[in-house]
């Protein structure tokens, strides 16, 4: 009797996947990328007494802020299913870490729905580098997986995230209510659409690579195309 051998699945496809824009590299966090990571978290993100995230992450002691930050990485990573997956980029400036570009569904095979989240370093900030890699997850999303919305929040007072939805076609979408420093403050939602995008993308277009049938089943898209509405 012949036995037929199954063929071996990736078990971590997501390790191939790369998006490219005229000034980056994205790819999905490794090891050793969070450690470059993590010196950008050392160098700085914001001004101190001023906090642009929903949890004051930032503010923990230098001793603790590597191994947390290493740890929520690893937590997100090794939570992702095809039903609820979160993508950690690690955004690369002449090959060297300078922040993350996170992009996550819930659902997705369905609801064609993404949210993001992102930072860089302070070091690096100004120059419409924001911009560019929430552009690349966009065009990923909406040209690769097939997603239809796209969803960002901001505090009222993070001018700089607000700027980049704005310049890449987000629409208010209602506002909510949350705690910052033990006072009640206001996180603007916004929403995006692909047809709306497509008038505010840029003139360049992301080059994506390693996107394999084994990493689309990652993002919930077994057995159908990631185009498909």
């Amino acid at each position: 009797m012949m036995l037929i051998m199954e063929k071996d699945v990736d078990p971590w496809p997501l390790r191939h996947l790369v998006l490219r824009t005229p000034r980056l590299e994205l790819r999905p966090d490794d090891d050793e990328g969070l450690l470059e990571l993590v010196e950008v978290t050392y160098a700085g993100i914001h001004d101190p007494g001023w906090m642009p995230f929903k949890e004051p992450w930032t503010e923990a002691p230098r001793g603790e802020l590597g191994r947390n930050t290493m740890r929520y990485y690893w937590s997100q990573r090794a939570s992702l299913t095809a039903s609820q997956w979160v993508v950690n980029f690690l955004v690369r400036l002449d090959g060297r870490v300078i922040g993350n570009q996170g992009i996550s569904g819930r659902d997705f095979a369905i609801t064609r729905e993404v949210r993001t989240g992102s930072w860089i370093g302070k070091a690096f900030q100004g120059r419409g580098i924001g911009t560019e890699m929430r552009a690349a997850v966009l065009q990923f999303a909406f040209d690769h997986l097939g997603a239809i919305t796209a969803r960002s929040d901001a505090w009222l007072d993070n001018a700089p995230s607000l700027g980049v939805s704005r310049r890449l076609g987000y629409e208010p979408d209602g506002v909510g209510f949350l705690v910052r420093g033990g006072a009640r403050q206001t996180m603007q939602r916004l929403l995006v659409t692909a047809e709306r995008f497509a008038r505010y993308r840029p003139n360049w277009t992301v080059v994506v690579e390693g996107l394999t049938g084994e990493c689309l089943e990652l993002f919930g898209l077994v057995g159908r195309s990631a185009r498909s509405d």
